[in-house]
């Protein structure tokens, strides 16, 4: 289990925190000074794509090419007929990737040079089947559908969440598994050329992010709420928080506390089924450390969606993202802790890609005196050759 602790504990301080970095397959293959640098900055521990959505990735130190193009949501194993079929929704493999199983020859290189490895897999952040399924995906009170985000309302993407990732893991020499998008994602997306930024107002988008798909709807009925006027309801919230902008700070001021408070009931309910849907089928997997990435505000979507109050107590470590360099990281971290059982690790996410060394140093110690028991570091293939050092000062945090 993760080596989570009360705040109120008296003790001789905190313990140095858990350092893991995070990497692509095409990162390591063909790569034969990958371990050198790792090993360089002090990480003995990474976290490598086993399932991951579309990108355009950079590889600054990678000795072949500069860039991969990651067309599709992808599984980087090979995707097994007998296992997938008669199912609508199935993982694309990745022919980019060079080999069918880039996740297992990255697995067995790392390994072999005494690393710990986990399988990072993505779960419901997937335009390719959103794009061929839009009966499956989230979407908004205005019935625009976001091929993005599969709505984990739908037996069928849980399904497909839980066999991914056992799919993904399956006969490996992993120390554990890092779950991304296990939950709802919602209007934000950074895509397609993306010109959305700025245009709706931070509540707006949260009005945004309620999906109002048929499953929903159908979760909604139970409780004696029509999705005609839940839908009316949600248009008439997102006109308030458009018009004046000081009108409201939370769902609960736009829609009333008893909608609002049903309405996040309901997609913490589906949540909180997709995650029990995957930790099941990874009962073969059981030894595996599992880390979900999700965040202490309870309307927050996308890759690290908001944090449920019935968390599955089987999990080792809850990930939650940190603002690159931000003062905020140990509040971040804080208001994390506090909704965690004993036992469980908070971690911080941490980007500095885009962090100017020169403050680098006050972030560090802000990290170091934050409490958390994990610092995950992304990303060690993205980075250039002066980010690196980024990753061996913060990796000396653990030391």
């Amino acid at each position: 289990m993760g080596g989570g602790h009360s705040p109120e504990e008296p003790g001789p301080g905190p313990l140095p925190p858990r350092i893991s970095a995070y990497l692509y397959p095409w990162d390591v293959l063909g790569d034969p000074e990958l371990v050198v640098r790792l090993g360089s900055a002090g990480i003995g521990h990474v976290v490598v794509a086993a399932a991951y959505h579309s990108v355009l990735a950079a590889t600054p130190q990678h000795p072949l090419h500069r860039f991969v193009v990651a067309e599709t949501a992808a599984l980087y194993r090979p995707v097994r007929p007998e296992i997938w079929a008669g199912r609508r929704l199935r993982p694309y493999g990745a022919p980019w990737s060079g080999c069918e199983d880039s996740f297992e020859r990255a697995v067995e290189q790392l390994t072999a040079d005494g690393l710990g490895v986990s399988a990072w897999v993505v779960l419901t952040h997937n335009s390719a089947l959103g794009r061929r399924h839009r009966d499956l995906t989230v979407r908004n009170c205005f019935g625009d559908s976001y091929e993005w985000a599969l709505c984990p309302a739908n037996e069928e993407v849980r399904n497909y969440a839980g066999l991914l990732a056992a799919e993904a893991v399956r006969e490996l020499p992993l120390e554990g598994v890092s779950l991304e998008a296990c939950g709802q994602l919602g209007a934000v997306h950074a895509s397609h050329h993306d010109k959305t930024a700025n245009a709706y107002s931070p509540i707006a988008n949260k009005i945004l992010s309620v999906c109002c798909c048929e499953a929903c709807g159908r979760a909604w009925s139970l409780k004696g709420l029509e999705r005609p006027d839940v839908t009316g309801a949600l248009r008439q919230a997102f006109r308030t928080a458009m018009e004046d902008s000081s009108a409201a700070t939370s769902p609960e001021d736009l829609l009333g506390e008893p909608l609002a408070t049903e309405l996040l009931a309901t997609r913490q309910r589906h949540r909180d089924g997709l995650t029990e849907q995957v930790l099941n089928e990874l009962t073969d997997s059981a030894s595996l450390r599992t880390t979900l990435h999700a965040q202490a505000n309870p309307w927050a979507t996308g890759a690290s969606p908001g944090l449920t109050t019935t968390t599955p107590a089987q999990l080792d470590c809850v990930l939650t993202p940190l603002e690159p360099t931000s003062p905020r990281c140990a509040d971040t971290i804080g208001a994390l802790r506090a909704l965690l059982p004993e036992g469980v690790a908070a971690a911080g996410y941490v980007n500095h890609l885009g962090a100017e060394p020169a403050g680098f140093e006050a972030h560090a110690d802000r990290l170091a005196n934050a409490g958390a028991d994990e610092l995950h570091l992304y990303h060690f293939g993205l980075a250039n050759k002066a980010q690196l050092e980024l990753f061996s000062r913060l990796a000396s945090l653990s030391t």
